[in-house]
């Protein structure tokens, strides 16, 4: 696995536990559909939430909800469309993005954008 990939892996399950401490029920991590990916689906409050995971070692290159572009948002929406679709969920449902920062200490820092598109 390229580093890349393993430092993103590493993010998602920091973020996913950081969101569990948050009071998010956990329902599924890494849930692909053709060629859109999310990273993890939780539920809170009713409310089905998709969440994007983006680590940055620093701002010096932008902040993490800036990396999640147009099409990246596209294929989120379709992979969320399928998997209301597959569970039959009828609630509300929201797009988040978590980044994950990593500071000079090498301590990890959260920062959440909740309703960050759709």
């Amino acid at each position: 696995m390229a580093v890349h990939n393993e430092i993103g892996k590493l993010a998602e399950g920091l973020a996913k536990v950081w969101l569990m401490g948050r009071g998010y029920e956990f329902l599924e991590a890494n849930y692909r559909y053709r060629h859109a990916e999310i990273d993890l689906i939780f539920k809170h409050k009713g409310i089905l939430v998709f969440v994007e995971v983006k680590f940055r070692t620093g701002t010096g290159y932008g902040y993490a909800e800036e990396f999640v572009d147009y099409s990246k948002r596209k294929l989120i929406v379709k992979a969320a469309d399928q998997f209301i679709h597959e569970k039959d969920w009828r609630n509300d449902i929201r797009f988040d993005i978590v980044g994950v920062y990593k500071d000079k200490n090498g301590n990890f820092h959260f920062k959440q954008f909740e309703d960050a598109f759709y």
